[in-house]
């Protein structure tokens, strides 16, 4: 399944829609194309030769499994970008590709899914907001996906707050899931973010000409966004280390809590145990054997040694400790 568009944008905010299925005109002075593929994996990239697309630049968009580069090619860029996946019934872990092949004329965006990011951008670029050129537009789409980012990773930081809270007021282990789950998104986020600033830092001081100062200073302002969101994402890591290590902290010493109640159990019916075992002996000669009053001596007996051991344990710190 392929779905197509393409724009041309006049470099001043303008953009006409062009037929994907036609063949594509040169841009005007100032202008440069846009044409943008939502295509499944093995499908026909016949297209992209019509576009000028070499082998290297093929493989680099039709690639199954990618992760955020950024590789000049001459005058060209490769850039493969993720952002956190918003579409129904999906999970923002399962973050989307978005691969571009950029010139000074025209630019080439891919994806498998849809990206809101590029929604965004074109209906902005046919209300009459467009793009000044394929820097800018790479510069606006990284800020729009860190934008798409930024509720996610809040809402990552809200959640790790409600669990600190909830394990400091010892209800730590019914929250395990919770936490294994904060734990999880965080990692596969950070492993996305990092390789990202990196893709985007590249990009800005490579020396190409289509790329402005105005274009670097957008594209560095989107790498330090996806800086800070990356360090948030470590932080947000670390504080759920934090917290899974206070989890188990709390449940080894419960342990020991129940541990020592036992002992203290098995110490205090042992001699009477003990005592108990020796009285049903069947041998001659035990005392008592028949006296009616005997038994009620015997547990008399019992119950003194079993208080005289509690207090004994009391004495000592065993019962009562916290």
């Amino acid at each position: 399944m392929t779905e197509r568009y393409a724009l041309m944008l006049d470099g001043a905010g303008g953009a006409v829609a062009l037929d994907p299925d036609g063949p594509m005109p040169a841009p005007p002075e100032g202008g440069f194309l846009w044409v943008h593929v939502m295509q499944a994996a093995g499908a026909p990239s016949d297209w992209l030769t019509a576009l000028g697309g070499s082998a290297a630049v093929e493989a680099a968009l039709m690639a199954e499994e990618t992760r955020p580069r950024c590789t000049v090619l001459d005058e060209t860029v490769l850039l493969n970008l993720r952002g956190v996946n918003l579409n129904p019934g999906a999970q923002p872990e399962d973050m989307v590709s978005l691969r571009i092949w950029a010139g000074a004329r025209q630019i080439v965006t891919v994806t498998r899914r849809e990206v809101q990011a590029l929604g965004d951008l074109r209906e902005r670029s046919e209300a009459g907001k467009a793009p000044l050129g394929p820097a800018d537009m790479i510069a606006r789409l990284a800020l729009r996906l860190a934008d798409r980012a930024e509720p996610v990773v809040a809402e990552l930081n809200e959640r790790i707050d409600d669990l600190e809270e909830d394990v400091s007021e010892g209800h730590g282990m019914p929250l395990r899931r919770a936490l294994t789950d904060i734990r999880r998104v965080s990692i596969v986020l950070r492993r996305y973010m990092f390789p990202q600033r990196d893709a985007l830092s590249t990009l800005e001081i490579e020396d190409l000409p289509w790329v402005g100062r105005a274009e670097r200073s957008s594209l560095r302002e989107a790498t330090e966004r996806v800086t800070r969101l990356a360090e948030e994402l470590d932080a947000i890591r670390d504080r759920a280390q934090v917290v899974h290590e206070h989890m188990m902290d709390s449940r080894a010493e419960q342990m020991n809590r129940q541990m020592l109640l036992l002992s203290v159990v098995a110490a205090i019916f042992l001699p009477l145990g003990l005592f108990t075992g020796l009285l049903g002996i069947n041998v001659g000669g035990m005392p008592g054997a028949d006296d009616e009053r005997a038994f009620w001596i015997v547990t008399a007996g019992l119950v003194v040694i079993g208080l005289g051991l509690v207090w004994i344990f009391r004495r000592v710190g065993f019962l009562g400790r916290r």
